[in-house]
C-alpha cells in the first residue's frame, strides 16, 4: 500500500493567490462589464528590454545549426553568465566569488522552495512575520514546521515585523538553526539596514545557523548606504546562502532565470557533532541529481542585462516601477493611508483604515473599487490589517486604481 505524505495535508487548502484568483473570478461573473485592476500578484508589464531580446534571437538561432547547437548544459550554469554576475553584482561591492559557488536556478522561487533539503529535517525554523509564504509551506512539507495552531507553526519561531518595531525583526532569545531573510522585504517593502543585519550574521555564527537570504529586490534599492548582498557583512561566507532573481529585474517572470549562492565556507555539522560538511558540495549533488540545468536561451538573455545598454534599459524599466510606486505611495497617503516600503522596492504595505481585516478590506475594495490587492493576513500572523500592493502594473493602469480608489474612499466617507 502506497501511503501518502501526510505533512502535505497539514498545509492549508489552497495556496494564497489561489484563493485570490478564485474570489475576483467570483466578482467578475457578477460584473461582468467591469475592468478589475490587480495590484495584488507582483507579477511584472513592460516587455523584455531590446539587449534581452536580440541575445534571445541569437541564442535561438544558434539552436538551428549543428556547430553552435547546445543539449545539456551545465547544472551550475554557464560560465559566461557566472562570471558577468561576479564581474557586474559583486566585485563593484568587494565581494569576492568563486564561480562554483554560483548555481543558475529557472527562478529563485525554486531553490528558495528547495534549499531546505540539504539540512535535517528536525532543524527549527525561523522567519521574519510577514513573510513569502514559500518559505514556511517548503518546510511544511517535510515535516519540519510542526503543528499549525491558531495560524502559527509549532516549530517556527516567528519574528514580528510591525510598525511598533519599525519593521526590523527582533534576534530571537534562543538558537534557531534556519533563519529565513527576504531584504527588500517582500510583502512589507521594508529594508534592512547594515548595522541590523550584521547583528543576523553575528548570531548566525555565535549559534552555528544557516540564514537563507533572499535578496531577489536587492535591483530596486535607492538608497545607497542599504545593503543589496548579505556578503557585504563580514563572516556572512560562513553562515548564509543568498538567492537572487532576474524575475523582478528583468522582467523574466516569464522567461525564468536566477541564481543561487552557496559559499564555499558555509558548512553544516552531523547529527553526532563530529564532521561538518560542506553545504556547496551537498547542493551540487541535489542539483546533479534533480536539476538539469536552465535554459541556454533563458542564460543568454540573462548575460545580456549586464552589456552597456542592457544595462541602461533594465534601469529604465525599474524606475518605471518605482515611478509608479511613488505615485501610488503618494495618492494614498494623502487619502489618508499609513504606507510602508514603495522606497527602495515595488511593494507597498498599506495599514487598513478602523482596524479592519485584510479578507475584509479586500472585498471591500474589491467590491468597491474593482481593484485586487493582497491581503496581509496571508503572509502570516502579524500581517492582519495590512494589504499588499505592487508597483509592476501599467502606468495608466495604476493612476486609474488610485483614482478608483480615491472616489470610492472619498465616497464612502461621506
Amino acid at each position: 500500500m502506497a501511503l501518502v505524505n501526510e505533512h502535505f495535508l497539514k498545509l492549508p487548502g489552497n495556496y494564497l493567490f489561489a484563493d485570490i484568483a478564485k474570489k475576483v473570478n467570483a466578482y467578475q461573473v457578477s460584473h461582468p462589464k467591469q475592468k478589475v485592476i490587480s495590484l495584488g500578484i507582483g507579477d511584472v508589464t513592460q516587455p523584455l528590454c531590446p539587449a534581452v531580446i536580440e541575445a534571445m534571437h541569437k541564442a535561438v538561432d544558434e539552436m538551428a545549426h549543428k556547430a553552435s547547437f547546445r543539449g545539456y548544459g551545465p547544472e551550475r550554469g554557464y560560465n559566461f553568465l557566472r562570471e558577468a554576475i561576479i564581474k557586474n553584482e559583486f566585485l563593484p561591492r568587494g565581494i569576492h566569488l568563486d564561480p562554483n559557488e554560483i548555481f543558475i536556478n529557472d527562478g529563485a522561487k525554486s531553490d528558495t522552495g528547495n534549499i531546505q533539503e540539504i539540512v535535517r529535517w528536525d532543524n527549527n525554523v525561523g522567519v521574519t512575520d510577514p513573510i513569502y509564504p514559500v518559505y514556511i509551506d517548503s518546510n511544511v512539507m517535510i515535516g519540519r514546521a510542526g503543528v499549525l495552531e491558531n495560524g502559527r507553526w509549532s516549530n517556527v519561531t516567528y519574528m514580528p515585523c510591525t510598525d511598533e518595531n519599525g519593521f526590523v525583526p527582533q534576534i530571537p532569545d534562543h538558537r534557531v538553526d534556519m533563519i529565513y531573510l527576504c531584504y527588500p522585504n517582500n510583502p512589507t517593502g521594508t529594508v534592512l539596514p547594515k548595522e541590523e543585519l550584521r547583528k543576523w550574521v553575528n548570531y548566525a555564527i555565535r549559534n552555528d545557523s544557516i540564514i537563507f537570504y533572499d535578496a531577489a529586490y536587492q535591483a530596486y534599492i535607492q538608497d545607497d548606504s542599504i545593503p543589496h548582498s548579505i556578503y557585504e557583512i563580514r563572516g556572512a561566507r560562513k553562515v548564509a546562502i543568498e538567492f537572487r532573481s532576474f524575475s523582478k529585474t528583468a522582467g523574466f517572470t516569464g522567461v525564468r532565470c536566477g541564481y543561487t549562492i552557496v559559499p564555499k565556507d558555509l558548512t553544516a555539522v552531523t547529527v553526532d557533532g563530529k564532521t561538518r560538511v560542506s553545504l556547496n558540495q551537498l547542493w551540487d549533488r541535489r542539483q546533479n541529481t534533480k536539476f538539469n540545468g536552465t535554459s541556454y536561451i533563458s542564460q543568454r538573455a540573462a548575460e545580456a542585462i549586464y552589456t552597456p545598454e542592457g544595462k541602461e534599459q533594465v534601469k529604465a524599466t525599474i524606475n518605471y516601477y518605482m515611478e509608479n510606486a511613488r505615485i501610488m505611495r503618494t495618492q494614498l497617503t494623502k487619502l489618508g493611508f499609513k504606507v510602508f516600503g514603495g522606497e527602495n522596492a515595488p511593494y507597498l504595505w498599506v495599514k487598513t483604515p478602523n482596524n479592519t481585516s485584510s479578507w475584509k478590506f479586500f472585498e471591500q475594495m474589491l467590491y468597491g473599487a474593482s481593484v485586487v490587492c493582497t491581503p496581509g493576513v496571508g503572509f502570516g500572523p502579524s500581517g492582519e490589517g495590512y494589504i499588499r500592493l505592487t508597483s509592476f502594473g501599467d502606468r495608466e493602469d495604476c493612476k486609474e486604481a488610485m483614482r478608483r480608489i480615491a472616489d470610492w474612499m472619498l465616497g464612502s466617507n461621506k
